[in-house]
């Protein structure tokens, strides 16, 4: 075997046993459940009120059912503060339909077009956070799906050691091809990943849910302080590292109900997420090339061939592995799995180096009708400015 196929070998049998060390501790991690954390047992009998921010722009497909589920909380204590940045935006009736149905809610809809930084999203969040009458805040996503016991999870996750409590969005209810290739990159690869980091202490920050003690965030400068960064979640992720604390995930990430996709669609997500991880963790962003199935097998079966053995058995047997292990996770989670799944899954991973790529040729996306630049904050925030 010559040097290239050694490599080639080394290659795949790391890849993919880093591939079944991850799937085994997110079985376990599933199985383990939440063991009453800290926080809980110092409140028990005594939750402490929380306030739940929830930014909308435009109506998403599911926006009706993950909007109504913020009223159904069995939490003892909270408000729900609704943030828009305009009185003429789709969501707006919504919101304002979901508010007269539960009277009994403590429930606002603030309005408001402040633009302190250059990420529109956080922006629409900044009067929630100043509106808010609650020491601990939640900010969530309009698609989110909260189950009853949505606060509550997050509050177990919470210990001495804790600067912030998220949960990455694992997808479910697809409808159609597009959408099942977005459950692939939510589920099997994008939360699998971020909970595998969180397992070992090194949790990375995701804006679609996310709970903080105001007095944390309000000494690294309050809300704003989350501008620092085109991602408000890079930023969070710094801003708790730095003061020595920890990002932690909850033990079940929460439901992002999905609908029809188009593939160009979930295409352009993923560029668009891919290009903020570049810009925001760079270091990190690099080892991306290496995951996903599609360059493991193929070194398998380079270095297979220069062996002898039959090339077509070495990338049955490691199609059976990756996707196999894949299979146990997802059924182990509770994640969205259908017949089109697997095809997904290899859809996925044929496109992740090309994503990898992608990553890197460019700078700007769009967000929601917003050009957005990921070349450097400095220059995202003048262009915010000049708008």
């Amino acid at each position: 075997m010559d040097t290239f196929a050694a490599l080639a070998l080394a290659f795949c049998v790391l890849a993919t046993l880093t591939h079944l060390v991850t799937s085994a501790m997110l079985v376990l991690r599933y199985r383990r459940g939440s063991g009453g954390k800290e926080l809980c047992d110092r409140t028990a009998g005594k939750l402490p009120p929380i306030s739940i921010i929830r930014p909308v722009c435009g109506v998403d497909y599911f926006d009706a059912v993950t909007l109504r589920s913020t009223f159904a909380l069995d939490h003892p204590d909270y408000e729900i503060l609704f943030c828009a940045s305009r009185a003429d935006d789709a969501a707006v009736p919504l919101v304002r339909a979901l508010i007269a149905e539960h009277p009994q809610a403590r429930a606002r809809l603030l309005i408001g077009d402040d633009r302190p930084t250059a990420n529109p999203k956080l922006n629409n969040v900044v009067k929630g956070w100043h509106a808010a009458q609650s020491q601990w805040i939640v900010i969530a996503d309009s698609n989110v799906l909260m189950p009853r016991d949505y606060i509550a999870e997050m509050l177990q996750t919470w210990d001495a050691q804790t600067g912030l409590v998220c949960s990455p969005p694992v997808g479910s209810h697809p409808h159609g091809f597009g959408a099942e290739v977005e459950c692939a990159f939510l589920n099997g690869y994008q939360a699998r990943w971020q909970c595998a980091a969180d397992t070992i202490g090194f949790g990375f920050a995701q804006g679609k849910s996310m709970l903080w003690r105001r007095d944390l965030l309000d000494a690294a400068g309050g809300i704003i302080a989350l501008g620092s960064e085109i991602a408000e979640d890079a930023a969070a992720t710094k801003i708790v590292r730095a003061r020595g604390l920890n990002v932690r995930l909850v033990d079940r990430p929460f439901a992002q109900p999905l609908g029809p996709r188009q593939v160009a669609a979930v295409w352009n997500r993923q560029v668009r997420w891919a290009r903020l991880r570049r810009a925001t963790f760079a270091p990190f962003y690099v080892p991306e090339l290496l995951t996903g199935s599609a360059l493991p097998i193929a070194a398998g079966i380079c270095a297979a061939d220069a062996a002898g053995f039959d090339p077509s058995l070495v990338c049955a047997g490691l199609i059976a592995v990756w996707y196999g292990a894949e299979t146990i996770v997802t059924r182990a989670a509770g994640w969205h799995m259908s017949a089109m799944s697997p095809l997904a899954w290899f859809t996925r991973d044929l496109l992740l180096p090309v994503l990898w790529a992608q990553g890197w040729t460019g700078n700007t996306f769009t967000w929601r009708g917003n050009a957005m630049t990921v070349a450097s904050n400095k220059t995202a925030l003048s262009s915010a400015a000049a708008q």
